[in-house]
């Protein structure tokens, strides 16, 4: 197990990843995106070798649906991302949401595969001090074109739109109520 110090203030004197050409991403196919987003993987994974030589390569999937930008999914093996967002957010993506699950990936193998707070001290020190990049835990990307189409409750102040997951939940029968009449939601086919 290597020691997350290795990495405070950049003493080995090591730079953050360089900045992707905004204009070449902005011409770039759907296809040739992924390509270029498997490349930037394999720029951060180099970069965590210089802390982790024994680190190894994170597969990648284009599979993840809904809010979310990223994941490092351990269990798999891998970095999945969200290809929908990926899309609309060429220049985020390449230069802090690589970054933020790479480190995720890092700080795992660099603890033995224990598990840490997903966001704490040590996913901030390598987010600052390898990648160069401010440990923001969440995006602020439009979500609307990734997000399922909603389902639509009433209660009675106002509608609610729920998402699929909470849907289905309902429809096993979980109850929602909305927070400023505490009525309980009901679905508006």
């Amino acid at each position: 197990m290597t020691s997350l110090s290795l990495i405070g203030g950049s003493p080995m004197g090591v730079s953050p990843l360089p900045s992707w050409p905004v204009n070449e991403l902005a011409a770039l196919s759907v296809e040739a995106l992924q390509k270029a987003a498997l490349s930037r993987v394999e720029q951060a994974w180099q970069r965590c070798l210089e802390v982790y030589p024994q680190l190894p390569c994170p597969r990648v999937w284009f599979d993840l649906k809904g809010a979310s930008a990223g994941q490092a999914h351990l269990g798999r093996g891998g970095l999945r991302f969200n290809p929908i967002l990926l899309n609309d957010n060429r220049t985020a993506f390449f230069d802090e949401v690589i970054p933020h699950e790479m480190a995720h990936w890092l700080v795992f193998h660099l603890q033995g595969g224990q598990r840490l707070k997903p966001h704490g001290h040590e996913w901030q020190s390598v987010m600052r001090n390898l990648f160069g990049v401010a440990p923001l835990v969440t995006h602020r990307f439009d979500i609307q074109k990734a997000q399922p189409a909603p389902y639509s409750y009433r209660c009675s102040c106002r509608t609610h739109q729920l998402t699929g997951r909470r849907h289905a939940l309902v429809v096993k029968g979980r109850r929602y109520r909305c927070r400023h009449c505490q009525q309980t939601l009901v679905y508006t086919a």
